[in-house]
């Protein structure tokens, strides 16, 4: 068996393959939670990607119980060609959801979207060349910037009420700026892809995917496990090296 850690903002996600196959998956776990399950696994291989948090506690975990440990950074050997100028700076979860996106679909250009604090956009063609992309605020992040930023403006949760165009108060009128606005957005980035490359397998995940995939008029797959598919690919590509 090997494990798939991806370690967010918050909370990791985490994945047991066997081979190409998801045997399981673990979401929303805390970090000490994640790394106590992974330890129980007792996995062959692992590779670990983290937005933030060192990832030196989870290597040398790892390393007491599992032959080979990964920890994706912008050395990493890819199974793709990765044309982002300052790869340094490029997030490793957005590299692993577009091999997971290649992966998935690897004779198709892809459009990744992840939908979590940003919302970030990621392109590679079905040559496998990553391209980059864009990166945008999320939905929380758009609520919490105008009560930032402003005197009057309160501060919004999400919830799944009707959220009508034309708001009829202050909260309503913020809700529908924030997700019509981001839904327009969706539409529009979608759009220009579309008309630069042609075809176009659009692939949504993170936090708010679910909450779009039926706000937007164009035709999104949402895989909530794409960037451990992506992990797990490259693990398996750097095992063959």
């Amino acid at each position: 068996m090997n494990i798939a850690i991806d370690v967010g903002n918050t909370f990791v996600k985490l994945g047991v393959f066997e081979g190409n196959t998801l045997r399981e998956s673990f979401e929303g776990l805390s970090p000490e939670l994640a790394l106590a399950k992974s330890l129980a696994i007792r996995p062959a291989h692992a590779i670990v990607s983290s937005v933030g948090a060192p990832v030196q506690v989870w290597q040398e975990a790892l390393q007491a119980i599992a032959t080979q440990v990964y920890t994706l950074n912008h050395t990493t050997p890819l199974p793709l060609i990765n044309h982002y100028e300052t790869p340094e700076t490029l997030g490793t979860d957005r590299i692993a959801a577009a091999v997971g996106a290649q992966t998935l679909y690897p004779e198709e250009n892809c459009l990744v979207i992840d939908m979590g604090t940003c919302i970030t956009y990621d392109f590679v063609d079905r040559d496998h060349h990553y391209w980059g992309g864009s990166i945008s605020p999320g939905l929380r992040m758009r609520l919490m910037a105008m009560h930032t930023f402003t005197s009057r403006l309160p501060l919004l949760e999400l919830n799944e009420a009707t959220t009508d165009l034309i708001g009829r108060n202050t909260t309503q009128a913020m809700r529908s700026g924030a997700i019509y606005g981001m839904a327009a957005e969706l539409d529009g980035i979608i759009e220009s892809y579309l008309q630069r490359v042609g075809t176009l397998r659009v692939i949504a995940c993170g936090g708010d995917a679910p909450y779009f995939e039926r706000r937007i008029k164009a035709s999104i797959f949402v895989v909530s496990e794409l960037v451990i598919f992506g992990l797990n690919r490259i693990l398996q590509y750097n095992l063959s090296l």
